[in-house]
C-alpha cells in the first residue's frame, strides 16, 4: 500500500497508534501503565532536597512519588513549582522534569517563559507566515507574558482551526500558570497515544478507527516482529537490536554478500532502517552500533546517512561520533517506554 496510514486502535487493553508509510510500520505509540507518568505531564510539585555535586534537587510528586529537576539551585525546600515530565525514568531513579513549560498542540505551541509570537521556520511562504501571526495577535491580543510557536503544521491548516487551537493552548497556560497550592498534584495529564498521532504525525493519506483495525492491517504481527531483536534489510543484511540494561546494542550483519562492497552496504541500510527501529520498540538511552567491516574512508558516507536517517526523527538524538574500537554511539532522549514495558505491564 503506498501513502501514509495512520491506525487508531487498541492493543493488549492499552490505546494505540500506528503509521504505516508505504506498508512500512514507521511509527507506533502505546499507551504506557496508569502509575508511570506520561512525558508532557504537568504537576505542581514540591522541592525536596538538593543533591550536592549534581546541581539538581528532587521533588516530591503526588502519592509518594519523586521527580529530578536539574537545574535547581536557589530553590529553598518546601517550595511549590509547576513542572513538566520531559522523559521516562529508569527503573529506580526519579522522574525527569523541568520548569520550563510547553503547552503543545498541533498548530501552536506556548511558551510562558519565552514571550513573543514566532512561525516555524519549515513555513518558508512569506504571504502565510504574516497571515498566521495575524491570526495570532487576533487571537491572543499583544504580546505579553506568554510566548507563542505556530508549528509547520499550520502552514496548510484551515485559519479557523489554527485559531481555535491557539485559544485552547493560551486558556490552559494562563490556568495552569495561575495556579496556587502548596502540596503535590497532578494538574494536566500527558497525552494519551491518540492524541500524540493527531498532534505531532504528519497529515496522513487515509486513517483507520474501526474496532479491530489493527488486526486488520496486519499490525499485531508486526508488533511481534519487534519483539524479537533480528531486523532483516534490503540485499540479505540483518541487524539485531537488543537491549540491555546499560545501552542497546545494534549489530549489524552482511548476511550471504561477500562482495567489496558488503559492509559499507549493510551499514547504510542499517542506518536507515534503525530510526523507525527505535521508536516503534520505544528505546533510548546510550545507543552502541556494531557496524559491519568497512574501509575506513566510508565512514564519512556514513555520517552522512546517519545525520539525514535522524534528522526527521521526532525524538532527540545526539549522534556521538566513533569509539576506539570503531564502533558509532548514540544518546537518545527516553520519551517512550520500551516496549516490553508497555505490553509487558497491560491487563
Amino acid at each position: 500500500m503506498k501513502g501514509r496510514l495512520v491506525v487508531l486502535d487498541q492493543i493488549a487493553g492499552r490505546l494505540a497508534a500506528a503509521m504505516l508509510v508505504d506498508g512500512r510500520l514507521d511509527d507506533l505509540l502505546i499507551a504506557a501503565p496508569e502509575d508511570r507518568p506520561v512525558p508532557g505531564a504537568l504537576f505542581r510539585a514540591v522541592a525536596d532536597r538538593p543533591m550536592k555535586g549534581q546541581g539538581g534537587l528532587t521533588l516530591r510528586l503526588p502519592d509518594g512519588g519523586r521527580a529530578w529537576l536539574k537545574q535547581g539551585k536557589g530553590i529553598a525546600p518546601g517550595t511549590p513549582l509547576t513542572v513538566q515530565v520531559t522523559g521516562y525514568a529508569e527503573a529506580g531513579k526519579a522522574v525527569p522534569v523541568t520548569a520550563r513549560l510547553l503547552f503543545k498542540s498541533r498548530h501552536a505551541i506556548v511558551t510562558p517563559d519565552a514571550p513573543g509570537f514566532n512561525v516555524s521556520r519549515a513555513i518558508r511562504d512569506d504571504d502565510r507566515r504574516e497571515a498566521l501571526l495575524a491570526i495570532a495577535h487576533d487571537v491572543a491580543g499583544p504580546p505579553g507574558d506568554l510566548g507563542l510557536i505556530l508549528r509547520s503544521a499550520a502552514a496548510d491548516a484551515d485559519d479557523e482551526e489554527v485559531a481555535t487551537d491557539i485559544a485552547a493552548m493560551m486558556d490552559l497556560a494562563a490556568r495552569v500558570v495561575g495556579e496556587e497550592g502548596a502540596e503535590p498534584a497532578l494538574l494536566v495529564d500527558g497525552p494519551d497515544p491518540h492524541m500524540l498521532a493527531w498532534r505531532d504525525w504528519p497529515e496522513p493519506d487515509s486513517i483507520a478507527t474501526e474496532p479491530g483495525a489493527f488486526s486488520g492491517h496486519g499490525l499485531r504481527d508486526r508488533i511481534d516482529d519487534l519483539s524479537r531483536p533480528v531486523v532483516e534489510l534490503p540485499g540479505g543484511a540483518w541487524i539485531a537490536v537488543e537491549p540491555t540494561r546499560a545501552l542497546v546494542a545494534v549489530d549489524v550483519n552482511t548476511g550471504a554478500d561477500g562482495s567489496l562492497a558488503a559492509g559499507l552496504k549493510a551499514n547504510l541500510a542499517a542506518v536507515r532502517a534503525l530510526p523507525a527501529q527505535l521508536r516503534c520498540r520505544g528505546l533510548g538511552g546510550q545507543i552502541v552500533l556494531d557496524l559491519a567491516p568497512m574501509p575506513r574512508k566510508d565512514r564519512l558516507s556514513l555520517e552522512n546517512a546517519l545525520r539525514a536517517a535522524f534528522r526527521a526523527d521526532p525524538v532527540d538524538t545526539v549522534l556521538a561520533g566513533w569509539t576506539p574500537l570503531g564502533h558509532y554511539e548514540l544518546q537518545r532522549k527516553r520519551e517512550r517506554l520500551p516496549l516490553t514495558e508497555t505490553l509487558g505491564a497491560a491487563p
